[in-house]
This record gives C-alpha cells, sequence and structure tokens, in this order.
C-alpha cells in the first residue's frame, strides 16, 4: 500500500520561512491526492493546501504565504511556508488518496493514507 513519511519541521520565529517535506513510499504516485493538514492543541484539524486533478487549493488562513508543490521523480510532497505566524504553530500531517474524482478534496475524511506528523512551532 501507500506509506507517508513527513519532515522539516521545527522552532522558528515569526516571519521566518520553513519548507515540508513528505516521502511517499508505493506505486503509481502520480495517480495520488495529495493534501497538508494541521492541527493545534484544542483545535479541530484544519485543511492547509491540496494537489489534485483540479490543481492547487489553500486554506484561507494560509493563501499567499504557503505553497503546495511535488516531485514526480522523487515521490515527494512539499510545503513551503513563508511568513510564519505564530497561529500557525500546529502538528503538520501529509495526506493522499487514490484520485477518483476532478472535485477538489479538502476534507481530511477523504483521505486515506496518512503520515505521523511533524511538529511546526512559530515564536514571537
Amino acid at each position: 500500500q501507500v506509506q507517508l513519511a513527513e519532515s522539516g519541521g521545527g522552532l522558528v520565529q515569526a516571519g521566518d520561512s520553513l519548507r515540508l517535506s513528505c516521502r511517499f513510499s508505493g506505486r503509481t504516485f502520480s495517480n495520488y491526492a495529495l493534501a497538508w493538514f494541521r492541527q493545534a492543541p484544542e483545535n479541530e484539524r484544519e485543511f492547509v493546501a491540496s494537489l489534485t486533478w483540479s490543481g492547487a487549493d489553500y486554506g484561507d488562513s494560509v493563501k499567499g504565504r504557503f505553497t503546495i508543490s511535488k516531485d514526480n521523480a522523487e515521490k515527494t510532497v512539499y510545503l513551503q511556508m513563508n511568513s510564519l505566524k505564530v497561529e500557525d504553530t500546529a502538528l503538520y500531517y501529509c495526506a493522499a488518496t487514490y484520485l477518483r474524482t476532478i472535485a477538489k478534496m479538502t476534507n481530511g475524511d477523504d483521505y486515506e493514507y496518512w503520515g505521523r506528523g511533524t511538529q511546526v512551532t512559530v515564536v514571537s
């Protein structure tokens, strides 16, 4: 099946940049929808970004600051995070599911495979 492994989290200052990586282990990487979600203590799981047949999509709170991309040869999906804010502090999860629709998928319930998460902490 599919396994995902995130990396790149850490402790940074507000205004800094950070790039998260998610390595995909499995077959037919190009046939999967890919996404990033995050969850902070006492908060609900939040959609961050996704790549599907509909292209890239972003949560309102990160538009203009975060960029999702992928490298098919390396089977890796990235999340470039710029102008980080304290409120971006959360555990960030990579998710994937086999592509079966052209619709954008921003609901975590649509994704079958998940990584264990990487912590991003932003301080003032």
